[in-house]
């Protein structure tokens, strides 16, 4: 009569049980949340047009974040970005899932161009039309529904 090691008796028992379900794709992506860091004001000869809470990327790690990791935003708010240099600036979209438009803005806070309805998940580049320092980025249609153009301005403040 032949007996096993006693090594292998405990790999045999420990390898006994119920089969581990299988996992089907990749694990779910973890949602970033909105954090409200400021407020900023769309305006109009003096006038705001509406007001947006906003998250601030004034960093290289939070401006390369942006974003990603979300599936949209709160109502009436959106991301500013601060560069430190007032210049052309180039973003994209290819780990954005959601729709957006881009408010390009000079250093003295007037929207030089407005990048409407970026398509989520391209590597089609979005570039200003000249020198920004600010881009704000709020969900598609935003510009439109409040009626954004070229030459009206933005008024910030952190909390």
């Amino acid at each position: 009569m032949r007996f096993l090691p006693p090594l292998a008796i405990v790999l045999l028992v420990t390898g006994c049980g119920p089969t581990p379900e299988p996992v089907s794709g990749p694990p779910a992506a973890v949602e970033v949340p909105f954090t409200a860091e400021g407020r900023l004001a769309f305006v109009r000869d003096g006038n705001p047009l509406v007001t947006i809470t906003i998250e601030i990327a004034d960093d290289d790690s939070t401006r390369t974040r942006g974003l990603m990791q979300r599936s949209g935003l709160p109502e009436n708010s959106g991301m500013l970005f601060i560069f430190p240099l007032e210049e052309v600036q180039s973003f994209w979209m290819a780990n954005t899932q959601m729709a957006l438009d881009l408010v390009f803005v000079d250093g003295q806070g007037r929207i030089d161009s407005i990048a409407r309805y970026a398509k989520p998940l391209s590597t089609e580049p979005v570039v200003s039309a000249g020198p920004a320092r600010y881009v704000v980025e709020v969900e598609a249609g935003f510009a439109d529904t409040w009626g954004l153009v070229e030459g009206d301005s933005v008024d910030w403040e952190r909390y």
